[in-house]
């Protein structure tokens, strides 16, 4: 990985990002009015962690305090694939749209331990 000086320029952060945009655009168009202030406040919580401990953690100066709240991150996609899953359950979404999902949410999966990886062996080589 070359040089990145903000974290907007991560990889790691814009596929996140794209996950949270597509993930409060379901939360809009998709639950019911009485749903957005429950389940969809929690969604969307956990979806803005994603990306938000992606950010904390690329702010830090130790790698391994960058790991830590990159697996905070991975957490926070679990919990967000979770709701999605509730918001399936409930029929506020289709299947076809859940595994949609599902596919975004496996990228931010790979591209979060890749980076992690990666940390690893910088922490390791310093």
């Amino acid at each position: 990985m070359g040089r990145i000086d903000h974290f907007y320029e991560l990889p790691v952060y814009k596929v996140c990002r794209s996950f949270r945009k597509k993930i409060s655009e379901i939360v809009r168009e998709k639950f019911p009015r009485n749903e957005k202030f429950l389940l969809g406040s929690q969604i969307l919580r956990a979806s803005r962690s994603v990306t938000a401990n992606i950010v904390e953690g690329f702010g830090r100066f130790h790698f391994q305090e960058n790991i830590q709240f990159c697996r905070q991150s991975r957490g926070s996609l679990d919990e967000t694939l979770e709701h999605l899953i509730t918001a399936y359950d409930e029929s506020y979404i289709s299947a076809e749209l859940l595994k949609e999902v599902n596919k975004e949410y496996d990228e931010c999966l790979r591209q979060l331990n890749g980076y992690i990886k990666y940390l690893k062996m910088a922490k390791r080589g310093s």
